[in-house]
């Protein structure tokens, strides 16, 4: 089993999705930038902070996880309304921005971590699309305003990178690193991969 230091249920899908059982300890940690802190700095750090945290709630492998939007060098976190929402699609639309995603585990061999880049290239939203998106209530609590598993879907021209680390969790890493902390994948009734 592996401690997820996080109420995301889309990584708890995730893990779930390569057969990692996990139990869910949710942390609080400051999530405000620091004065010049750049993006993947960022989102290393809460990810560090984070398993950190939930490794003093679990004996178990902790994971901690953070994802930010970046578009011009400026990280876009969670919309705090609708003027903030239809703001950063605006700013989103019709061009190209990253999404990071910073992944941290403990275990036996320490504090692993890794940051993935994914390149999105959205289509142009018009101002109908953003407040028919907004009143679905789906952008409220996701960085960037908006969710690329979900209705948003349909603003995504294209991706170079790591589908999975935009939803939340890049797989193919986070697999590596729980391998070498020694977490089994593909748990099935007690048998592992």
């Amino acid at each position: 089993m592996l401690c997820l230091a996080s109420a995301s249920p889309r990584r708890r899908e995730l893990l779930a999705s390569i057969g990692v059982r996990v139990e869910v300890k949710p942390v609080a940690i400051d999530e405000t930038p620091r004065p010049g802190e750049i993006a993947e700095a960022y989102v290393l750090r809460l990810a560090r902070e984070k398993a950190m945290a939930g490794a003093q709630l679990s004996p178990l492998p902790t994971l901690g996880s953070d994802t930010a939007v970046v578009c011009d060098g400026q990280i876009l976190g969670k919309p705090g309304g609708a003027d903030e929402a239809a703001a950063m699609l605006r700013r989103l639309s019709g061009r190209d921005h990253q999404v990071l995603t910073a992944v941290a585990v403990t275990g036996p061999v320490g504090l692993l971590d890794v940051c993935v880049a994914t390149r999105v290239r959205m289509r142009d939203i018009d101002e109908h699309e953003i407040a028919a998106y907004w009143a679905t209530g789906e952008p409220a609590d996701k960085a960037g305003g908006y969710a690329i598993q979900g209705l948003a879907a349909v603003f995504v021209e294209r991706i170079e990178g790591s589908h999975s680390a935009v939803v939340g969790l890049p797989l193919f890493e986070t697999a590596r690193l729980l391998a070498r902390q020694r977490v089994p994948l593909w748990c099935v009734q007690g048998n592992a991969v």
